[in-house]
């Protein structure tokens, strides 16, 4: 239960630094450190897979990338355009919105307890998983593979260069 409250705490305070860091390479360790805590909770719900596939693909690659464009695009204080204080204030109001929903949406939950009588400790297994994915949710996977295909083919002809075209 402390380990739980920690780690939820943890993962609330690097949420919010990952907003207000005003370093953008700031921000992204920040937003891996929130990865992490997701994980370890993860793990405290018997989910090993998960909270491993989050931080190799999450915590690793995607972080790489993100770190990769922002050092890519040079983002700093000086290029950053000033927003006007009506932009300000339609943010605030939308944030406001957005919370006042979640809460209203949230607000007669009651979740269940733990009942040891009906517990099944092997619920995030790897192989439990892979019986679900492949039973009962094999054609959104395949159509996930397809899709991730497209993709990679798109981005190659994208980047792919035309005898004769020059790069800026």
């Amino acid at each position: 239960m402390y380990l739980f409250l920690f780690l939820s705490f943890v993962a609330l305070l690097s949420a919010l630094g990952v907003l207000l860091a005003k370093n953008p390479v700031h921000s992204v360790l920040f937003l891996i450190l929130t990865f992490f805590t997701l994980s370890a909770h993860y793990l405290l719900l018997n989910a090993q897979f998960l909270a491993v596939v989050n931080i190799i693909v999450y915590a690793g690659a995607i972080m790489v990338l993100f770190l990769f464009v922002i050092m890519f695009l040079n983002l700093n204080e000086d290029t950053e355009p000033h927003k006007p204080a009506l932009a300000k204030i339609a943010a605030t109001i939308a944030g406001g919105s957005l919370l006042l929903i979640m809460v209203a949406a949230l607000r007669n939950v009651h979740p269940a307890g733990y009942d040891a009588a009906t517990f099944d400790s092997q619920i995030g297994m790897v192989d439990r998983l892979g019986m679900v994915l492949f039973k009962q949710y094999s054609l959104p996977f395949e159509l996930a593979s397809i899709l991730l295909l497209a993709a990679m083919v798109g981005s190659v002809m994208l980047g792919k260069r035309e005898t004769g075209e020059r790069n800026f």
